[in-house]
């Protein structure tokens, strides 16, 4: 039968579809990507923000369609929306047949089989304190030459704008000698950058072995032969040690890359949003990363227009931004997710406020990442080749300050021929906002 999966939402579901598709491989299916041609419809949804949960609810709609007008037998929805709004789904779509929850995505084959055979709206969920194991390999939707290496499941720290622990539950690491073997399974296969994420990857360790753990985790990491780049993404910056600083600087296989996702830089917002640090805490943050080490690249992310957000703190944010420099950076509208307490706030800011000031916080960033891509030019860069620019003598690339699916890319000069997951030496020639253009310098591998 003819299986089409679609993930939406996070990378970190990205890597429960790939463990769906493992388990469907097994089973005999074949992938499709066209909707009308396929037998099976699964679709892993999210919903952590309101265009999140759009998307989930548009895509299931659109799906159940190929039940009219295409081959479509069984349709099932998994991940966070089927976790949240599991009986909404049956009583309003009664298309879907199977319905699992976020911890339950390893029982994908058994719902699949009850499904074609007839038995309408098949569930499964359980108490949010496991992580699936999953003992076949992963199906790569990458491309093969990086993959996500998920470290943990959940959250203990319940921002006040943020659903996540209510549909993931409490954080839960998965054990180190599942993340080597996987890593190990992962870099036979070819991949050549493990990407960790988690809701939150610096308190990785914490519940297993009592200590933050991450440190350790990535040394053994580094030693798995094949892997070249090792990247860190959802640092809390709180919890990140001296440690850790120390061990991204001695391995050379991390990149030297974090995402510290801050939200903001007023004290009093943070506060409301039940963040657990001040602006002069992150500005010592900050300068901790950048004193040791000069050529970290730091991606952050932050929320415009949060409940009871004045003029006032918005320019505070404005200037922290101007004055941190972050090297990338991505702004989102509040949005206001029932369930969680700043949905309950007083002082709602009004939606076309919350845009006025995301936009002005990007066009502001746009000048920031501008100087930083212009002090890049002359710089010899390894990159990692994404593919070919159609027609034309260039390819596309990363370079180490660049994580896939958010960051910008360098458009790489030359007429020899390379190949995806190649790395190459690239000397910068010219900069745009977020992108590089360079020419190949030498092909070596790093």
């Amino acid at each position: 039968m003819k299986l089409l999966c679609i993930s939406l939402g996070c990378d970190k579901n990205l890597v429960d579809t790939e463990m769906m598709l493992g388990l469907l491989n097994k089973d005999g299916y074949t992938f499709t990507d066209d909707e009308y041609e396929a037998d099976v419809i699964v679709i892993n949804t999210c919903c952590f923000i309101g265009d999140a949960k759009e998307e989930s609810v548009n895509t299931i709609l659109e799906m159940a369609q190929r039940k009219v007008d295409g081959n479509c037998k069984a349709l099932i929805v998994t991940g966070c929306l089927a976790q949240r709004y599991k009986q909404e789904i049956v009583d309003e779509i009664p298309e879907v047949d199977g319905i699992l929850g976020t911890s339950t995505y390893d029982e994908i084959s058994s719902v699949l089989k009850e499904a074609l055979g007839g038995k309408e709206h098949v569930k499964r969920f359980h108490e949010l304190d496991q992580i699936p194991e999953v003992s076949v390999d992963r199906v790569l939707t990458t491309g093969g030459h990086y993959a996500f290496l998920k470290i943990a499941e959940g959250c203990d720290k319940h921002c006040t704008y943020c659903i996540i622990p209510t549909l993931r539950g409490n954080y839960r690491s998965v054990p180190m000698e599942r993340l080597v073997k996987e890593a190990e399974t992962l870099a036979d296969k070819g991949v050549k950058e493990l990407i960790l994420v988690a809701q939150e990857t610096t308190l990785y360790g914490m519940d297993l072995y009592q200590k933050k753990a991450l440190p350790e985790l990535l040394k053994k990491l580094c030693r798995i032969s094949g892997i070249q780049w090792i990247r860190v993404q959802y640092c809390y910056p709180e919890e990140i040690t001296e440690e850790l600083i120390a061990t991204i600087k001695a391995e050379e296989k991390i990149c030297h890359y974090l995402d510290l996702p801050i939200q903001h830089a007023s004290d009093r917002i943070l506060k409301r949003m039940g963040r657990k640090t001040t602006k002069s805490q992150l500005r010592q943050i900050v300068k901790a990363l950048k004193t040791e080490i000069p050529d970290m690249a730091l991606r952050t992310t932050l929320i415009s227009g949060f409940p009871g957000e004045t003029e006032e703190d918005h320019e505070e944010l404005m200037e922290f931004v101007n004055e941190m420099e972050f090297e990338r950076l991505g702004v989102f509208a509040y949005s206001a997710e029932e369930d969680t307490p700043a949905a309950e706030f007083e002082n709602q800011v009004p939606e076309e406020v919350k845009a006025e000031r995301r936009d002005a916080i990007m066009e502001l960033q746009q000048e920031v990442s501008m100087e930083h891509s212009q002090s890049m030019i002359g710089k010899t860069l390894f990159v990692m080749i994404e593919g070919k620019v159609a027609d034309e003598n260039a390819y596309v690339g990363r370079t180490y300050m660049d994580g896939p699916r958010v960051d910008g890319m360098i458009f790489v000069q030359t007429g020899e021929e390379l190949m995806s997951g190649d790395f190459a030496k690239v000397r910068v020639i010219g900069a745009m906002e977020y992108d590089l253009i360079g020419e190949l310098e030498d092909e070596s591998a790093k």
